[in-house]
């Protein structure tokens, strides 16, 4: 998958999303989705056991150890008055030291901001980068996300994610077949 510079009608209507998110953010509904609940959505169904690697490493080059899992919390989710049918749900992701998440797709595109840490993260078809505090990137709708994992063995990793959602905040995500 070959990037390209932003368009500025992609930028503004990244920038619209983000600002009303934020705006909805404020009003918090503090709905957790539970890990076990996320792993299955994420389709790593692996339980979450997958191994750590380094940039540019193989799954196949390591043996298979137990990673911790990701805790999504959903902060809210509001419809978009300008667009029939989607909403914006607003989430923190956290990533305790080691954990993984396996390849997996969004139905919509999605927005996300380290608030905390470093995350490892590789779309399809890119090296692994690694994120840190204040770091963001855009996914756009079903690309493939190879996987992203918190590199770090002792510290937390934290992200705030924008997705847009069907209606009714439809599913977050797309499991990918293993």
């Amino acid at each position: 998958m070959t990037r390209h510079a932003p368009s500025p009608l992609g930028i503004a209507a990244t920038g619209i999303v983000l600002s009303l998110a934020l705006v909805s953010a404020m009003r918090p509904h503090g709905r957790e989705i539970p890990s076990d609940l996320f792993d299955a959505l994420c389709g790593t169904g692996r339980h979450g056991f997958e191994p750590l690697r380094s940039e540019g490493e193989s799954l196949k080059t390591h043996q298979t150890v137990a990673r911790p899992k990701s805790q999504v919390r959903v902060l809210s989710c509001v419809p978009l008055p300008n667009i029939v049918g989607k909403s914006v749900t607003t989430a923190i992701v956290e990533y305790p030291p080691h954990a993984f998440t396996a390849a997996h797709r969004h139905p919509g595109s999605v927005t996300a901001f380290v608030l905390e840490g470093t995350v490892r993260s590789q779309m399809e078809g890119e090296p692994p980068i690694n994120y840190t505090l204040g770091s963001t990137w855009f996914e756009p709708p079903r690309a493939l996300h190879v996987f992203i994992e918190n590199p770090d063995m002792t510290r937390n990793a934290k992200l705030l994610a924008f997705f847009v959602t069907d209606e009714h905040c439809g599913p977050l995500v797309i499991p990918e077949p293993s």
